[in-house]
Formats: structure tokens, C-alpha cells, sequence
């Protein structure tokens, strides 16, 4: 399947690492668009979809949106996973400075 242009890309289940589930979370936390990615927090719209689900949510959704944010705004299509050290990483440091 040839990737998806970001400039003309209109669904969210056509974006990389989006399927129908993932593209109802997102529209559940206000993104019905995918140029509405551009610019957002993916540790934000993690904890508002874990408010509107009233319960926690996979970590790895985080990686998601990750994923997702960094193709809408130039990256190159990637797999989810290779989020996932840079998320744990984040949250470390952030632990980090919390203490």
C-alpha cells in the first residue's frame, strides 16, 4: 500500500498506524481531521482519552499519537513502536524533575 499524502489526506484511518478503533479515539478527543494532528501533545490527548474512556488506557497509544503528530508534521511514515523508547524516555525525565 503506497503511504498517504499529508497534504491531501482527508480520513484518519488512511494515516499511518490509524485503523477504524484508533481513528474513533482520536475523534473522541476533538481531532475529526488529520491537519488537526499538526501541532497537538500526544501525552495530552492521551489523558483526555483515558478522562472520556474513564479508564487508563494503554501506554502505547501514546506511541500512537506519537507516531501520527510526527508524519502530519513532516516525519516519515513510521511504526508505532519505534515511538516507544522516546515515550519512556519522556516520562522518565519528567519523573525526573517532578522529584
Amino acid at each position: 500500500m503506497k503511504d498517504p499524502d499529508r497534504d491531501t489526506v482527508t480520513r484518519l484511518d488512511a494515516l499511518p498506524n490509524i485503523g477504524k478503533a484508533m481513528a474513533e479515539d482520536l475523534r473522541l478527543v476533538g481531532i475529526d481531521h488529520p491537519r488537526k494532528l499538526i501541532g497537538q501533545d500526544p501525552f495530552v490527548l492521551y489523558s483526555e482519552l483515558c478522562v472520556k474512556r474513564e479508564q487508563r488506557e494503554d501506554p502505547c497509544v501514546i506511541d500512537v499519537f506519537m507516531a501520527v503528530i510526527d508524519f502530519m508534521e513532516g516525519g516519515r511514515p513510521q511504526p508505532w513502536w519505534s515511538f516507544t523508547d522516546k515515550r519512556k524516555k519522556l516520562i522518565a525525565r519528567h519523573k525526573e524533575m517532578s522529584s
